[in-house]
């Protein structure tokens, strides 16, 4: 694709496109969503599991999430070259039964190793329903209106980890940690006869790509020699990464850090929820202002609160109230980023819809899980190394943006879109 069909506005392509049902939506979402389920609700069990698997050190119960995110990151490398070639719910089945497969090895896990194994698996299998739901997106709509879905998808989608934590704290009050894994398997059962009854194939065969290791050499090429994709792709995995931080000392911050005890699961809901408002707030006005102009300012709001909340960690120990304060404006910031960043980055791929969500996600998966780690296992009984992460990796992905964006002329032609 060249430089003129990049820009070409985005709102004219989508003129012609299907109105998305509700149905539609929340399944998409549902599909979305068994990455967060999968990451939340085992937040509240990781001192039960720490109890009961020998660590090393505490911060090794972060890498139940590292290594869920590294499947993930992998298994999209095959998921979404294979879903361009077979279909996208050929994929969205055998992904979902690696998905059980890791579920039931996390269930029978004795120690540390097999457990990672398992979330590993788990992992892998859950790209499927990962990739396949935003090529679904893609292959349905375009432009501003597949932002404004995916932001409505995304509304839905964090209104998994607002609830996730609960369930797991839930179960937890009538059984140990491995009954949250076994809910993992009913409500994947679920989505899989969700899909059967009620998805049609999206990808119609003369439309697909043959699986070839030319076709998908050809398609990675494409995705990344198209600066705008490449660029954006960069900076959702630079976001994500900070944010993945937070999520994976989440539970340290609250519970032990600020001792809210059974109320991590409120007081984490409750920030999700936040996250779940911005993106319905951009999905009402994505449309108006544009996916550029939202992200953009979301981002300098993100920077300048985090380095606000820094100088006040110069004088004084944040408490729970300011701390809470910070990440909410935070939350909100990220809702009205995530959606519209991965909108621009796939906007120009519609012809290879599938591979170019393979590459899009490994990638930004792969930046994400390693940033993330790092962050996380940097926790020092404060909240100043995601602080840190929330300043120094977002103004990163600022400087992805505007080399992707391509200077002022460039940006105000995308800014159109």
């Amino acid at each position: 694709m060249n430089s003129t069909e990049a820009a070409t506005p985005s709102h004219t392509k989508a003129t012609n496109a299907p109105k998305p049902t509700g149905e539609f939506v929340v399944l998409v979402a549902l599909m979305m969503s068994m990455t967060a389920l999968a990451i939340d609700a085992v937040l509240p069990a990781f001192d039960m599991i720490r109890a009961d698997i020998a660590m090393a050190h505490p911060n090794q119960a972060q890498l139940l999430i590292s290594l869920l995110f590294a499947g993930l990151a992998l298994g999209q490398l095959v998921s979404g070259p294979l879903s361009d070639a077979l279909g996208r719910k050929k994929i969205l089945y055998t992904g979902l039964i690696l998905f059980l497969l890791g579920t039931v090895l996390c269930i029978v896990a004795q120690d540390l190793t097999a457990l990672l194994i398992g979330r590993f698996v788990q992992g892998l299998g859950v790209s499927g329903p990962y990739i396949c739901a935003i090529s679904i997106v893609r292959d349905k709509f375009a432009g501003r209106q597949m932002a404004k879905i995916m932001s409505v998808v995304m509304m839905i989608f964090i209104t998994v980890p607002a609830l996730a934590p609960s369930i797991g704290q839930g179960i937890m009050l009538l059984a140990d940690w491995r009954a949250i894994f076994v809910f993992y398997l009913i409500f994947a059962a679920a989505v899989i006869a969700l899909i059967f009854f009620r998805l049609e194939e999206t990808l119609p065969k003369e439309k697909r790509i043959a699986f070839s290791v030319k076709g998908i050499s050809d398609g990675f090429k494409i995705v990344i020699r198209n600066r705008l994709t490449a660029g954006y792709t960069l900076a959702m995995g630079l976001f994500f990464g900070c944010f993945l931080g937070y999520i994976n000392s989440s539970q340290q911050i609250l519970q032990e850090l600020y001792g809210t005890g059974k109320l991590f699961t409120l007081y984490f809901g409750g920030l999700a929820l936040v996250l779940g408002f911005a993106s319905f707030f951009n999905s009402r006005f994505v449309e108006r202002l544009g996916m550029h102009f939202i992200s953009r300012r979301a981002i300098y709001v993100i920077i300048a609160s985090s380095v606000v909340f820094l100088g006040l960690q110069l004088f004084v120990a944040p408490t729970l109230w300011m701390f809470l304060i910070y990440a909410s404006i935070l939350f909100f910031s990220f809702g009205l980023v995530f959606g519209n960043l991965n909108a621009i980055a796939m906007e120009p791929m519609g012809h290879v819809a599938g591979i170019a969500a393979a590459v899009i996600g490994a990638s930004s998966s792969l930046i994400s899980m390693g940033l993330g780690t790092y962050i996380g296992q940097a926790y020092n009984h404060s909240v100043m190394p995601v602080t840190l992460g929330f300043i120094i990796v977002p103004t990163l992905g600022l400087f992805a943006t505007l080399w992707a964006d391509g200077g002022s002329k460039k940006y105000s032609a995308n800014n159109a879109d």
